[in-house]
């Protein structure tokens, strides 16, 4: 009897050894599956947030780039043209003298004095030059309406006002608090930033990347992929907005950098009338009131810009800066 015994339970020994290795094969191969999970979603956060990291950066350039644009206009030829335009007195535009262009862009006395209030507050910002001037008071002058960013200051406090207030707005804090690396996101990253890229991601681009560790098995690899594609659906929704953006700021720059050239040739004729004909406007020639319309028109048309903001509370772009873009793609 036992001679007979042995040997079976040698062939069940044998089958419990097969199948332990098949057993042992399946584990091993599903932890290389595992791996190779966690490796392809620890790669694609990566990806995305370095991504988006340069975007970011472009994006603060554009915006800063804007902003700074602003006040030289401000301080130099808007400044020079309401110095001139100023002095004029009797000023009448009015349709009979054709100058019905001007009544369309509503010109009036509280315009020209906002604009002037506001080329007073950049002459302040510039007395320490342009590149002194704090990266989240540029961010949100290139980001805010001109008119909006100033009433937040005083000519006193203008650059620490100014910049308390972009670090305020999550959007603009997002821009202008430095490498994301490094810890920088001005709002701690509580807030909802560029629409779609939510703390969670946020937080992800700073360092805490969750794929860096990985599922321990192919289940919770397979969790962590899911959750990998959530992550990186949202991080690109912040990579669109950020190139919205920068293209956006891009467009009002080149814009306001054109009306500026405009400007220049215009004042210098301004100024030409003024020495020639005198201040009292109602005098002038035809010709003249002809000029220092077109002088005003261009005036108005950069105030237009510098009233218009890019960017909503939200950080969305406003329907406002898209309509301004296109009307002078109309043009």
């Amino acid at each position: 009897m036992p001679i007979f015994i042995a040997p079976l339970f040698m062939g069940l020994a044998a089958v419990g050894g097969i199948a332990g290795v098949g057993m042992g094969a399946k584990g091993g191969m599903d932890q290389f599956k595992a791996d190779r999970l966690n490796v392809n979603s620890n790669n694609r956060i990566r990806w995305a947030a370095n991504r988006l990291e340069q975007l970011r950066e472009q994006c603060s350039r554009s915006l800063n780039a804007l902003g700074k644009e602003k006040i030289i206009v401000l301080d130099g030829n808007v400044k020079r043209f309401l110095n001139a335009f100023g002095q004029l007195k009797n000023v009448d535009f009015t349709p009979s003298e054709g100058l019905d262009e001007l009544e369309k862009l509503r010109i009036d006395k509280a315009a020209f004095e906002e604009l002037e209030s506001m080329g007073n507050i950049a002459s302040s910002l510039m007395q320490g030059g342009v590149t002194g001037i704090a990266s989240g008071a540029l961010t949100a002058f290139g980001a805010y309406s001109a008119a909006t960013t100033f009433a937040t200051a005083s000519s006193g406090t203008a650059i620490s006002a100014l910049s308390g207030a972009a670090a305020s707005n999550a959007t603009l804090a997002f821009f202008g608090g430095g490498s994301l690396a490094a810890g920088g996101m001005g709002v701690a990253g509580g807030a909802a930033v560029l629409g779609g890229l939510v703390a969670g991601p946020a937080l992800l681009v700073m360092g805490a990347i969750v794929g860096a560790k990985g599922g321990k098995n192919l289940e919770e690899a397979k969790t962590q992929s899911a959750k990998t594609d959530q992550y990186c659906e949202e991080m690109m929704a912040g990579i669109d907005q950020c190139v919205a953006i920068r293209r956006r700021s891009s467009m009002f720059y080149a814009l306001l950098a054109r009306l500026d050239a405009k400007f220049l040739p215009l004042i210098y004729e301004l100024e030409h009338i003024i020495d020639t004909e005198g201040v009292d406007y109602s005098q002038f020639t035809l010709e003249s009131k002809h000029a220092v319309a077109a002088a005003a028109s261009t005036a108005a048309s950069i105030k237009a810009v510098l009233d218009t903001p890019l960017l909503s509370e939200n950080g969305s772009l406003t329907a406002e800066s898209a309509s301004l873009v296109q009307a002078d793609f109309d043009e």
